[in-house]
């Protein structure tokens, strides 16, 4: 039901969502989940159109994706480097037959942005440059990488043609290209809704 109630627009509590995780990934729901009414609001300015392809830049465990889906008509990937929580996302996603999400384990380094329409950032290599911030420890951290990634998706964005749609939330503004203009804010500011205007 928990899903019927998201697609049909009933409010649902992010203590209920997160209860479908195991019990050690809902540790991480305060600091590295988006909460429900974010990933709604978020998901419904970029899958303006049916079939939109938006990409989630680290989908972690793939809250946003499996919220967006439900609340929309978009097609969602979360592309995540832990396989662990890559694999949680994917069982999750068949568990409760939801067709337009899918989940890549890879390294955001290797994803074409051009395969998709739109994209969704949550400031996804923060954990680099701040321990406290840490998922866990399965894989490197550097600040070197969160270098490597920030440049990275900042290149690939200013990539994209003109009308592209992003949107951050807890994310630098050095990040994103002086290419796209916000077009809405919310959540106190956190929430930047994003088109590519040049």
């Amino acid at each position: 039901m928990l899903f019927e109630y998201l697609k049909s627009g009933i409010e649902v509590e992010d203590s209920v969502f997160d209860a479908i995780y195991p019990e050690t990934v809902q540790e991480l729901a305060e600091i590295h989940f988006t909460p429900i009414a974010v990933s709604q609001e978020a998901a419904r300015f970029l899958a303006d159109k049916p079939n939109t392809r938006i990409l989630d830049i680290g989908s972690g465990a793939g809250k946003f994706c499996l919220v967006g889906a439900a609340c929309t008509q978009g097609h969602f990937t979360g592309v995540e480097q832990r396989e662990n929580l890559c694999a949680i996302s994917r069982e999750l996603s068949n568990h409760y037959r939801l067709r337009n999400v899918e989940f890549i384990h890879a390294n955001i380094t290797d994803i074409r942005f051009k395969d998709f329409d739109a994209f969704y950032f949550f400031n996804s290599f923060f954990e680099n440059i701040c321990a406290s911030g840490m998922m866990d420890d399965t894989i490197p951290l550097d600040i070197q990488l969160y270098v490597k990634y920030a440049v990275y998706v900042k290149e690939q964005l200013d990539e994209m043609p003109v009308g592209t749609k992003l949107v951050t939330y807890f994310t630098y503004l050095e990040n994103i290209p002086v290419s796209y203009k916000v077009q809405a804010v919310s959540a106190d500011g956190k929430l930047k809704m994003w088109e590519k205007i040049t």
